[in-house]
């Protein structure tokens, strides 16, 4: 039997701590006995990029801001899924999510990173869409395991009613916000709604065949 290896550990800066394991082929990162994200289970992920995209009617030059890397998947299906004029802001708070990109998981990551349409900054994505005003045509956010956040008590604060306002301001017309979740919220849903969203919620398979546990994306227009 192949066991897992431990290949990395990462503290989340005020959260808790982050472990990177191979099995096989596979790759994990896990927050004590929760598989956060694995390379099993991308279909919601990818999802989250190519329903986003869908939304946003064939702009010429698109600006999202996608927070976080993760494994990388949402970053990668939006490169596939736009034009060479598109640009893709990552924010991601934990160095060594990128460390592990470029290391253990290269091959994972294809070079999405180093693509001249993709611009990564370190650091918290509240900070960036605090600080944004009608710069992005869409906002993904995957930053946690959803609205009611596991990994770090800061994340909390982007699915509050004044962090889902700075989103809102930050989104250029006809913008999308779009997030991700382990499962549904219905008071997020409400909570959306009630600052300033037109709201649209789907269910996606974990798995890019289909299979597996279903997960949540929410896509929110500003009206």
């Amino acid at each position: 039997m192949i066991q897992r290896e431990l290949l990395g550990t990462a503290q989340v800066p005020g959260g808790t701590e982050l472990r990177l394991f191979r099995h096989d082929r596979d790759f994990m990162i896990v927050m004590g006995h929760n598989e956060l994200m694995s390379s099993r289970m991308s279909g919601s992920e990818v999802a989250l990029a190519t329903e986003t995209i869908k939304r946003l009617r064939d702009r010429p030059a698109p600006r999202l801001l996608i927070g976080g890397y993760g494994m990388g998947f949402t970053l990668r299906a939006a490169l596939a899924a736009l034009g060479p004029k598109a640009e893709l802001v990552v924010a991601e708070l934990v160095p060594e999510i990128i460390a592990w990109a470029r290391g253990p998981m290269a091959d994972l990551a294809a070079g999405c990173l180093d693509d001249p349409r993709v611009r990564l900054l370190m650091g918290d994505v509240g900070i960036t869409i605090d600080g944004a005003r009608d710069e992005y045509d869409a906002i993904l956010l995957d930053v946690d395991n959803g609205p009611d956040g596991i990994v770090r008590d800061g994340n909390d604060g982007l699915y509050t009613a004044s962090g889902l306002r700075a989103a809102r301001n930050a989104l250029r017309p006809g913008g999308v916000l779009a997030v991700w979740s382990a499962g549904p919220d219905p008071a997020f849903t409400r909570r959306l709604e009630k600052n300033g969203f037109t709201v649209e919620e789907i269910r996606v398979a974990a798995r890019s065949n289909g299979k597996g546990p279903k997960h949540t994306i929410w896509f929110g227009v500003p009206r």
